[in-house]
């Protein structure tokens, strides 16, 4: 998890440039979090003041990150940064209670900790409350890398499977069926016993809580999520003269621009295709209601540090960008020489 530079208390931040402070001490825990230093995450104290009597939390847990100003983990705010570092299912594992768990799934306390084990830094399986299904064909985890949630204005899809919806969505869904906030949700293609045989069985498309703490927030989260821009490469971080070399590969012989059309960079409509389509398999895309991947806006792709942190394409199949041409050179028959593929990255380097 990160820590706020801002949020931090002056001393405290004194003393942690003094090197004084053992983040792995618990005490120090509870005084960033009773700072509200901690991102994404909120203490709850008891009377006196000292007990954490819970803790919850919010989408900057995954979708926020820090610039490591101040330290490692340390840092400003980067709000819409994937959380490429937060190994989500080694916390769920360290939970003393899976019941929540186990009943939904109907599986061992050791399956559970076998499913979310495997997830691994930056990965999340949103689905496995639907289907159940915790490992792909290949025997490798089923999650997905935590997307970046910023430059999705203009976009239609925002998930990597996209035929679930907008952000709107995906907010309500995560509130209410992820974080099991008190709210409502409706989605009545989770009724499909067949594909989505845990969501049907628990009917998790009729979620309607006596109080809604959810519903009333969606609007300005979806306005707050909107307004994020695309962070942009620092100085130096390509060539520029290669680059303009390659927007005109990209435009033309690589064919990208037929599906990340500038400058939203993915389809303006229904921004949908097949693994056929892409050269992959459709295993995540049939775990979607309608079997399809969303052409991802391009974003960022020069920070490999974080945003890109773990491999493009939903579970980072892809470790670098040359990976990401490669494939493509192959599929699409695009006969790009080395010159030209290097040419192309730095323009990608470049959005």
């Amino acid at each position: 998890m990160k820590v706020d530079v801002n949020a931090i208390p002056k001393d405290v931040a004194v003393a942690l440039g003094k090197g004084d402070v053992d983040l792995d001490d618990p005490a120090s825990t509870l005084l960033l979090l009773k700072a509200n230093a901690v991102v994404g995450a909120t203490g709850f104290f008891g009377a006196d003041g000292k007990t954490l009597t819970s803790v919850g939390i919010q989408c900057a847990v995954c979708h926020s990150t820090v610039d490591d100003a101040y330290a490692p983990g340390i840092g400003h705010r980067l709000d819409g940064w994937p959380n490429r570092d937060l190994n989500i299912g080694a916390i769920v594992a360290l939970a003393p209670d899976l019941t929540a768990f186990t009943e939904m799934l109907q599986v061992s306390e050791a399956d559970v900790k076998k499913a979310v084990e495997a997830w691994g830094p930056g990965k999340f399986d949103a689905e496995l409350n639907l289907d159940g299904k915790a490992f792909r064909p290949d025997g490798k985890t089923s999650a997905t890398l935590n997307p970046p949630a910023f430059g999705l204005a203009g976009v239609n899809n925002h998930t990597w499977t996209g035929a679930w919806g907008t952000v709107s969505y995906w907010n309500a869904y995560v509130g209410n069926l992820e974080m099991h906030g008190k709210g409502t949700f409706y989605d009545p293609r989770l009724d499909d016993a067949e594909k989505y045989p845990v969501a049907a069985r628990t009917k998790q498309g009729h979620k309607q809580d006596k109080e809604d703490r959810i519903t009333a927030k969606l609007p300005a989260l979806h306005f707050y999520q909107l307004s994020l821009p695309t962070p942009q490469p620092p100085e130096g971080t390509f060539d520029s003269a290669a680059a303009e070399k390659g927007k005109t590969l990209f435009n033309d012989k690589a064919k990208c621009a037929t599906c990340h059309v500038p400058p939203l960079f993915t389809e303006p409509g229904w921004n949908l295709h097949t693994g056929d389509e892409i050269g992959i398999d459709d295993f995540q895309a049939k775990r979607a209601p309608d079997g399809r991947y969303r052409t991802a806006p391009l974003r960022a792709l020069w920070n490999m540090d974080k945003v890109h942190k773990g491999g493009f394409y939903h579970d980072g199949r892809f470790a670098m960008l040359e990976d990401v041409v490669a494939h493509y050179n192959d599929h699409l028959n695009l006969n790009l020489s080395a010159e030209e593929k290097g040419d192309l990255i730095e323009y990608l380097k470049s959005l």
